[in-house]
């Protein structure tokens, strides 16, 4: 096993690991575990399942990640946690009272991150900084704060800076945005046909605003304006566009290559998106043989990239917060503003 990890994240099929499992992460040492909601059913279980991914790399703080926005999208939704509300709703709230949406956001996201950090979890993928629009593929929705990408900014800055103070890694996606996408890319592949300066003064403006974030989570989307071929996550040339024009320099990483906006083989797939010059490929299901072969086709992390992940590491706070007592404290502050 290489000392450096790979650049890769694996998942996994079940709430526990196989042995089979176990001796392939211990072989290969990828950098980190995406899990689910099918491997999260109660707490004890996912910190064991957490321990055991780090056990078997090495590594005591390997990140684990999972998705955790609130409302639709939040893989912590059994019995023992509490439900989260969707960004739109947070964003309703700040319409009515803009002061008051922000307070309440920032402190969901510390509850959040804190309910997060205290599994062990060191992401929920968070925040969503896509605008939305009437033509906007379901697949955002309820996830974004809407359409004005300086509103959008504003808010997506609770979350960032409420997960930091809690531990807890923020991830903005999906850079460089996915609004203007009218299909699902987790089904086929978007194209948008902006042209440069659209992008630039809206869908792009939100990631920019936000650039010091430590992590972003990049599209699978084609921008004809500047690639008019391959998706985001897996063009150099859009590489170039996220850290030279937007000026972003913390950590990239692809959304999923499971989703279908890519083609040809996992193998491929994860070749597509570190040849492309981003940091890391996101393999967040799958059984072993799929994570193997996934394995088998990543390479360690570069010197730039471990560079990065160790900066944004240095960001994490550590403040605590008595996670039910926050959430109810959020829903007050909609009763109050008579937000359902």
């Amino acid at each position: 096993m290489s000392s450096t990890p790979l650049a890769l994240f694996v998942g996994l099929p079940n709430p526990v690991i196989s042995a089979d499992e176990f001796a392939l992460f211990r072989d290969t040492n990828p950098l980190g575990l995406f899990v689910g909601r099918r491997n999260q059913r109660e707490p004890e279980q996912t910190r064991r399942l957490i321990d055991r991914f780090r056990e078997a790399v090495g590594r005591d703080d390997a990140p684990v990640f999972t998705d955790q926005e609130g409302g639709r999208v939040q893989h912590l939704d059994a019995g023992p946690w509490p439900l989260f509300r969707s960004f739109g709703q947070f964003a309703e709230l700040a319409r009515r009272d803009f002061d008051l949406g922000k307070k309440a956001l920032r402190l969901s996201s510390q509850a959040m991150g804190a309910m997060m950090t205290e599994l062990g979890l060191s992401s929920g993928c968070s925040p969503v900084l896509d605008l939305v629009f009437e033509t906007t593929s379901a697949v955002i929705g309820a996830r974004s704060f809407g359409p004005d990408p300086d509103f959008i900014a504003a808010l997506g800055r609770e979350v960032v800076d409420g997960l930091l103070e809690t531990g807890n890694m923020p991830v903005m996606k999906h850079i460089p945005g996915h609004g203007r996408a009218t299909l699902d890319s987790h089904k086929e592949r978007p194209v948008v046909d902006a042209s440069r300066e659209t992008l630039s003064a809206t869908d792009f403006k939100p990631f920019v605003a936000l650039k010091d974030t430590p992590w972003a989570m990049v599209a699978h989307v084609v921008y004809s304006a500047y690639d008019a071929e391959l998706p985001a996550s897996i063009s150099p040339v859009m590489r170039d566009v996220i850290r030279k024009d937007m000026g972003y320099e913390g950590v990239l990483i692809s959304d999923c290559i499971f989703m279908e906006s890519l083609q040809g083989t996992l193998p491929k797939r994860v070749r597509q998106v570190l040849d492309a010059g981003f940091d890391i490929a996101l393999h967040s299901h799958g059984d072993v043989r799929e994570s193997e072969a996934a394995a088998k086709a990543a390479s360690p992390l570069t010197d730039a990239a471990l560079k990065r992940i160790a900066a944004g590491k240095a960001r994490l706070g550590n403040l605590k917060i008595d996670v039910r007592a926050a959430h109810r404290q959020v829903e007050a502050m909609f009763a109050s503003a008579l937000v359902s």
